[in-house]
């Protein structure tokens, strides 16, 4: 669940707390290039007044007109709605490229159940919530990363809480931004480091901070294939010892920070440990999108940007230049700055020339 569906949870929870009537609206089914994802929520209240979206907007003011002059909020159970089937109906709700939404509509949700799911979100448990539009009954029971909403035209299950998790090596600036922006892309974000001094200035609310060496704090981890791990130390004898455990596990996503020297350096140690060569190329290094990163808040966003690309299965050959590349840099007095070995993404040894991300 995002951070947005989770502000959508907590805006119905009050509504009905000052006694208003709302509606839960949840995307349930899409097709073709649907503008919000599965699972997406929006809430509608008595007046009209609207928190989240299914779409660009023109959906939304379609489901405010059916609040305002069509008793939306009357119903005594929960209904369907698709948009986008007709084409007149996709050109006329904004939907992009003839896409397709299904909605499930909750005329009245129940506001104990709704306190009972936001507890469980915020104490990290990954909840299916099952509802029957038949009669509106729901009920809340625990799941794993693993689950998926589903929908068949009968039982609504969503999942909600920290589906994906990452892990991050080292308690530095970067490793705090970085942190930042996981979170708000609804990942449930752990620290580790052994070195108090860096746990202690560690200012990220909600982040799981354990201080211990690396390598065992992953084993008991129990990492999955909703884990990503990433090396922030830049300090090789805590970076590798995570590296040796992380590359051996299911993790859909192992980096390190590091130029490109320093990554055919370390991909050459690991090798003499108990790792075959392709565990070793599973390694994503430097870690990032080539962006021409420097600050440690562009890093950050270099290195979500690469997760998500991994996430999603999309390929990315990030770390080419645009012809000319070479002449900028030299106009920018940049010249022999990055070379060969350089990393962007890495202050001091980066390249800002600009680049482009090539996708098959």
């Amino acid at each position: 669940m995002n951070s947005t569906d989770l502000s959508v949870l907590a805006r119905c929870i009050g509504w009905l707390e000052a006694g208003r009537r709302a509606a839960l609206v949840t995307v349930v089914r899409t097709w073709g290039s649907a503008p919000r994802p599965e699972g997406a929520w929006l809430a509608i209240r008595d007046d009209g007044q609207i928190f989240g979206s299914v779409s660009g907007g023109c959906i939304e003011d379609d489901l405010v007109h059916r609040v305002r002059h069509e008793g939306l909020l009357d119903a005594d159970a929960p209904s369907c709605v698709v948009y986008g089937v007709a084409k007149e109906d996709a050109a006329r709700f904004g939907l992009p490229c003839g896409g397709t939404l299904e909605l499930v509509v909750e005329p009245r949700p129940d506001l104990d159940l709704l306190r009972a799911l936001l507890r469980r979100i915020q104490a990290k448990r990954i909840t299916l919530r099952e509802l029957d539009v038949r009669d509106g009954a729901c009920l809340l029971r625990d799941a794993d990363r693993s689950a998926r909403p589903e929908f068949d035209g009968v039982t609504m299950r969503s999942v909600y809480g920290p589906r994906w998790r990452l892990v991050l090596i080292g308690a530095g600036e970067l490793s705090q931004c970085v942190a930042q922006i996981a979170m708000g892309a609804d990942y449930e974000v752990v620290v580790i480091d052994p070195r108090e001094e860096f746990l202690s200035g560690f200012l990220v609310p909600g982040a799981t901070l354990i201080q211990g060496m690396p390598d065992d704090a992953l084993l008991e981890l129990d990492v999955d294939a909703h884990t990503a791990i990433v090396a922030l130390t830049h300090d090789p004898k805590l970076d590798d010892m995570a590296l040796l455990e992380a590359l051996k596990s299911a993790a859909f996503y192992v980096g390190a920070l590091g130029s490109r020297r320093n990554t055919r350096s370390r991909k050459a140690r690991l090798l003499d440990f108990d790792l075959c060569p392709d565990e070793v190329e599973r390694l994503h290094g430097p870690t990032g999108l080539y962006l021409g990163a420097r600050t440690p808040a562009e890093i950050a966003i270099a290195i979500l940007a690469e997760l998500t690309c991994v996430k999603y299965r999309v390929p990315v050959l990030q770390k080419r230049e645009i012809p000319g590349a070479e002449l900028w840099r030299r106009h920018a007095g940049l010249a022999g700055e990055a070379g060969a070995d350089g990393a962007a993404g890495v202050p001091g040894g980066g390249c800002s020339a600009p680049s482009v991300q090539f996708r098959e």
